[in-house]
């Protein structure tokens, strides 16, 4: 008895949190993210009495931008296959 072949043209199945929508939502609420870090980190830089706090700013900008980048990156990979 020989085994099975694997179907060489299946669609691949995707879950419902790694969706196109969700990605697109998550990449649009990101960059509202980043805006609002970017407004922080300038108000960190401009106030004196703020200027010891400018690392959260920075760190919300450092991490929603590797989530965006990441988000893209998943998306042009599923976008080639």
């Amino acid at each position: 008895m020989s085994l099975k072949k694997k179907p060489i043209l299946r669609k691949m199945i995707i879950p419902w949190y790694d969706s196109d929508a969700l990605c697109w939502f998550l990449i649009v609420f990101m960059l509202a993210v980043l805006g609002f870090g970017i407004t922080g980190f300038m108000v960190s830089l401009e106030f004196t009495e703020y200027s010891d706090f400018y690392c959260v700013p920075g760190l919300i900008i450092i991490l929603s931008s590797l989530a965006i980048i990441s988000l893209t990156v998943r998306l042009i990979n599923r976008y080639m296959q």
